[in-house]
């Protein structure tokens, strides 16, 4: 999807043109690929625009960023505000909202210790991913694999670990598919490119664990949560890749996949190659609180001051 550029961008404190975002070319984040970022979707609920899980995705970007000894000059709560503040001034929504922190300017070398920190903020219109919410999609098993535990953190959002993401999506694509699944460094499912997985089987809903090279999704929470209100079972495993063709539902989570499921893995049904029963009960719930059909009730939804402009559609 071709990005729509909107007005402002929240750099370093303050708001900047769109067009004046702009970095060296010999920024370290360009040659060794030093910064970690967020993805966050702000809904339109009847109520205005809201930023879902705001905190918690600033929480995890700052922990990112801890991993990698990223000093940021800035503390969560100042970040959710500019998040607010950017998202309010383009009057876009709903929309994709993306801080980014990364190593400017500074010295060459692979020493990042010398480059300077620079926070930027960005939103802009986003539609469905992967099919949405009523198409299943079809993916395959990777033959690359997720990053092993000692290489690159893989609970880190890192730019870095998404080079890796890179790979499995293109094989995907290439081969007539619009998703790869990867396995561990021991063979275990992992994850998407850039999506959480669960299936069902036999009536429990089932993910892997963290330890999986799994990283610590905000979407994936959100459906844990949710299925504990709904009573469902679940069961953090994990999981052999023949499960993915034995499974009776699977699907993706994530800021852009939201709800998806999955409809055929290589090829293999996953039951009865539709969205089942258990999927459809989750989703139903996601989309009802975020779109303001239900009420709010874990706090999830942050209000956006708005100036007067119209929402997007998109």
């Amino acid at each position: 999807m071709a990005i729509q550029k909107t007005e402002k961008i929240w750099h370093n404190g303050k708001l900047i043109n769109w067009d004046d975002a702009t970095i060296h070319v010999m920024s370290h984040v360009i040659h060794y690929g030093s910064s970690v970022f967020e993805g966050i979707r702000c809904y339109a609920p009847p109520s205005g625009p809201a930023i879902f899980r705001a905190q918690e995705h600033i929480e995890r970007l700052i922990n990112s960023a801890k991993v990698y000894r990223i000093e940021v000059p800035f503390t969560r709560d100042e970040i959710v505000h500019g998040m607010l503040e950017t998202v309010g001034h383009n009057g876009v929504w709903p929309c994709y909202v993306r801080p980014v922190i990364l190593r400017g300017y500074g010295e060459a070398g692979v020493n990042p210790f010398n480059s300077p920190t620079e926070v930027y903020i960005i939103n802009y219109p986003w539609g469905k991913y992967l099919g949405g919410e009523t198409e299943g999609c079809d993916v395959c098993v990777s033959s690359w694999t997720r990053l092993a535990p000692n290489t690159l953190p893989a609970m880190a959002k890192a730019g870095a670990n998404y080079m890796n993401s890179q790979l499995i999506k293109m094989e995907a694509i290439v081969n007539g598919y619009v998703e790869g699944i990867a396995l561990d460094v021991n063979g275990y499912v992992s994850e998407g490119s850039g999506e959480n997985l669960f299936i069902v089987h036999q009536g429990k809903l089932i993910t892997a664990p963290l330890g999986n090279s799994v990283l610590p999704g905000i979407t994936r929470d959100s459906i844990l949560q949710l299925a504990r209100d709904l009573n469902i079972p679940i069961m953090e495993q994990m999981i052999p890749r023949e499960m993915l063709y034995l499974a009776d539902e699977a699907f993706f989570t994530g800021t852009a996949a939201e709800v998806t499921p999955i409809r055929t893995v290589d090829k293999i049904k996953v039951g009865k190659g539709v969205t089942g029963p258990v999927t459809k009960a989750l989703q139903k719930e996601f989309y009802a609180l975020v779109r303001g059909e239900k009420a709010d009730r874990h706090g999830w939804l942050t209000p956006v001051p708005v100036r007067a402009k119209q929402p997007v559609t998109v």
